[in-house]
């Protein structure tokens, strides 16, 4: 977990107000004196919560003193012209209504006290509403990239395969034969390039059916009259790849053979055929 996402998980504004475990509390600890980010942000958080409590906080009246001492007075009088009824003394007389008084501020001070409480306890929660939609639309965002870049990928990957092909085809070198469909198969149809320096041969396949499961088809190169092998074809190799190197040769076929081709041509599954 980064700085920011520590930051936004909520364990700030719980140990300030109180709520961290001491395990969490001794960790954040430990974080604010080596990350200064996160003491920064602790800071910032304290003060928050300090200019909630300044403003939910009841001053006392500024007149509270004189009322006190007025009433203290009055008691005073009123025993002095009622003698003869039994009265509180005037020094518990004073301390009860002091007493009274100061109940009233605490009583308006956990009021304070409790309303902030209530703000602090909102603005928690929002900030983890906050945070929650923040990691959601991160993480749609991050879906979203690594979506774009896989289909970049495979767009860049097909535009290399685009330009081997156009460079095999290119290839002033290159001779292309041909392979027309035979009597059982009349629509299909390939093109071999042979280049005629190195010898290379590549293989573009313009209508074959789709290979069954298990099968690959097999080129052949047929030299003074004998099928030699000439590679297998795979649509990854397709135009891009040279499937063997062929020194000698008079026509080239194809034959649908069992994966990993097979040391001589399966005839009757023979699809086209060319001459050179």
């Amino acid at each position: 977990m980064n700085s920011k996402e520590y930051i936004s998980s909520g364990i700030l504004e719980s140990y300030i107000l109180g709520h961290a475990s001491p395990e969490e509390a001794g960790i954040l600890e430990c974080v604010m004196k080596n990350n200064n980010e996160v003491r920064e942000a602790f800071e910032e958080a304290q003060k928050t919560f300090e200019m909630l409590a300044t403003a939910q906080a009841v001053t006392p009246p500024d007149d509270l003193k004189s009322k006190i001492w007025a009433k203290i007075q009055q008691q005073q009088e009123t025993v002095e012209s009622n003698i003869e009824k039994p009265i509180m003394p005037i020094e518990a007389l004073q301390r009860t209504e002091v007493e009274g008084d100061v109940r009233k501020i605490q009583n308006d001070t956990k009021n304070s006290w409790r309303s902030f409480a209530i703000a602090a306890s909102i603005l928690f929660f929002i900030s983890i509403g906050a945070n929650l939609y923040w990691m959601n639309s991160q993480a749609e965002f991050n879906d979203k990239i690594v979506k774009l870049e896989s289909e970049t990928k495979s767009k860049n990957l097909a535009m290399q395969n685009m330009q081997q092909k156009l460079d095999v085809v290119a290839n002033p070198n290159m001779k292309k034969i041909v392979l027309a469909g035979v009597e059982k198969h009349p629509q299909s149809k390939a093109t071999v390039l042979w280049d005629t320096q190195s010898k290379d041969v590549y293989l573009n396949v313009n209508n074959l059916p789709k290979a069954p499961e298990g099968m690959e088809y097999q080129l052949w190169a047929i030299a003074d009259g004998k099928p030699v092998s000439a590679g297998m074809y795979s649509e990854d190799k397709d135009t891009r790849i040279a499937l063997s190197n062929i020194t000698n040769a008079q026509a080239f076929a194809i034959t649908l053979e069992k994966k990993g081709g097979s040391v001589a041509p399966t005839m009757e599954n023979m699809y086209v055929m060319g001459g050179v």
